[in-house]
Parts: C-alpha cells; sequence; structure tokens
C-alpha cells in the first residue's frame, strides 16, 4: 500500500471517528440555541467556501470562466427566489452558453 492510500484510510478513518463522537454528545447540548445557531453558520459558510473554490479554482490555479457566469447567473436566480431546480437549470444553461459562445 503506497502512503497516499495510508493517508487516505486514516483520514477516512478520524472522519467516522470524529462523526461517532457526535452520537456521545448530551441532548441538553445539541437543543441549545447558540450551538443550533452556530451549526448553522458553520454549514452555510461551509458550503459557500466550497462554491467558490469549486466555482474559481483548476488544480492549483485560479480561473475565471464559463463557471463564474454560472455562478452569477445562479444567484440571480435566487435572489429572484425561484425553486432549486430552477437555479441548477439556469446555471447549467449559464455555463454552457458561456461555453458555447467561447468564454471558457
Amino acid at each position: 500500500m503506497s502512503e497516499l492510500w495510508l493517508w487516505i484510510v486514516l483520514g477516512c478513518l478520524a472522519a467516522y471517528a470524529i462523526k461517532m463522537l457526535g452520537f456521545l454528545v448530551p441532548e441538553k447540548v445539541l437543543e441549545n440555541e447558540k450551538v443550533t445557531r452556530a451549526a448553522g453558520a458553520l454549514t452555510i459558510g461551509l458550503l459557500a467556501s466550497l462554491t467558490t473554490v469549486n466555482a474559481v479554482a483548476s488544480g492549483t490555479e485560479v480561473v475565471f470562466d464559463a463557471r463564474i457566469g454560472a455562478l452569477v447567473a445562479a444567484a440571480i436566480a435566487l435572489i429572484l427566489r425561484a425553486p432549486f431546480l430552477v437555479v441548477v437549470i439556469v446555471g447549467a444553461g449559464a455555463a454552457a452558453l458561456l461555453r458555447w459562445m467561447g468564454w471558457g
């Protein structure tokens, strides 16, 4: 087994162990309003950072291509309160159109 696979397996085991430790947290702590608010804020922050990285990263480089246009189109659809499926379709359509036009 290569060293890379060793680290992958160790990372998986660590993630699983952390998940299992979550079951040991008392219910009283989980029902606390501050904990609930913090968990919600962390989730939103992680999702926003993942979206940003996927929109502008290509390997180790920052690239501005059709994904940025798709993200902007999807954001506009969200601001207009479109249903989630419509937001996804708008983003995909914008990316396809921009790529067809030669941008990215």
